[in-house]
C-alpha cells in the first residue's frame, strides 16, 4: 500500500563524480508529494546531473535516491515517472501526433493520451508538424507532452520553459500546478530565478551543493529581501563568508 505521507523523492548523501572531479557533493534533501518543487540555479550548478540520478540514469558515486518508495532506476518506477530532458526525444521525421502515439504505444498509455496531452501543452495546431520542422520552443512542449502520457505520478522536468514566451511560460506553469492539485508531483529545473515564485518549494544549488531547502517566503525571510533574486546572491555571500 502507498505511503502517502512519504515524499515522493528522498535523497542522502548523493555524491557524483564526472571525469575524476566530484560534482555533486553529498546532497541531502525531500522532495514533498503533490507539490510543485523548483530546482533552482545556475547553469553547470549540477540540476541536470541530480535529475539523471532521480530518474535513475545516472551513475552516482556514493549515498542513495528513493523514489515513489523504491530505489532509483527501478524497474517498477518506469511507467511511474515522466521525464523531459532538455534535448526532447523527439524523432524528427515523424508528425508531433506520430511520436506520440508511438511513445504512448511503448508506455501502455491510453489511446486518447495523444490527443489529451497535445491540447494540455498547447500544441495541438502543430499535431501534423514533422519533428524536424518545429522552433525550439515547441519542440520543449512536445518533450513535455511526451512526459505527461499515461498520467506519471511524478514529473522530472528539465528546465521545461527555455526558449518560451512568457505567455506559454505563465500557462505551462499554471498547468504544473495544475497536475500537482491532481495529485501528481514535479520537480521542475531553471536557471531563471523568476520561476522560483512560481514553485511551492525550492532546492537551490550551487557548485553542486544545496544553498537552501526551503519555501519561497522561506527563502525571503532567512534573506530578508522580497526578491528571489536578490536572495540568491546573499546566499551566496552567506555560503562565502562561513
Amino acid at each position: 500500500m502507498m505511503n502517502l505521507s512519504a515524499p515522493a523523492i528522498a535523497v542522502r548523501g548523493l555524491r557524483v563524480s564526472r571525469g575524476g572531479a566530484e560534482v555533486l557533493h553529498g546532497l541531502t534533501f525531500e522532495v514533498p508529494r503533490g507539490q510543485v518543487t523548483g530546482l533552482l540555479g545556475p547553469s553547470g550548478c549540477g540540476k541536470t546531473t541530480l535529475m539523471r540520478a532521480v530518474v535513475g540514469v545516472q551513475v552516482v558515486s556514493g549515498g542513495e535516491v528513493t523514489v515513489l518508495g523504491e530505489p532509483a532506476g527501478s524497474a517498477g518506477l518506469r511507467r511511474r515517472i515522466g521525464y523531459s530532458t532538455q534535448s526532447p526525444a523527439v524523432y524528427r521525421d515523424l508528425t508531433v501526433l506520430e511520436n506520440l502515439r508511438y511513445f504512448a504505444a511503448v508506455l501502455g498509455a491510453p489511446k486518447d493520451d495523444p490527443e489529451r496531452v497535445l491540447a494540455e501543452v498547447g500544441l495541438a495546431d502543430a499535431a501534423h508538424q514533422l519533428g524536424a520542422t518545429l522552433s525550439g520552443g515547441q519542440l520543449n512542449r512536445a518533450g513535455l507532452a511526451v512526459a505527461m502520457l499515461g498520467r506519471p505520478e511524478l514529473l522530472v522536468l528539465d528546465e521545461p520553459t527555455v526558449g518560451l514566451d512568457p505567455v506559454l511560460r505563465q500557462e505551462l506553469w499554471a498547468l504544473f500546478h495544475r497536475l500537482a492539485e491532481r495529485g501528481a508531483t514535479l520537480l521542475v529545473s531553471s536557471h531563471v530565478m523568476d520561476e522560483a515564485a512560481r514553485c511551492e518549494r525550492l532546492v537551490v544549488l550551487r557548485q553542486g551543493e544545496i544553498l537552501a531547502d526551503d519555501t519561497p517566503d522561506g527563502l525571503r525571510g532567512r534573506t530578508r529581501t522580497s526578491d528571489l533574486e536578490e536572495a540568491f546572491l546573499r546566499l551566496i555571500a552567506e555560503r562565502a563568508a562561513a
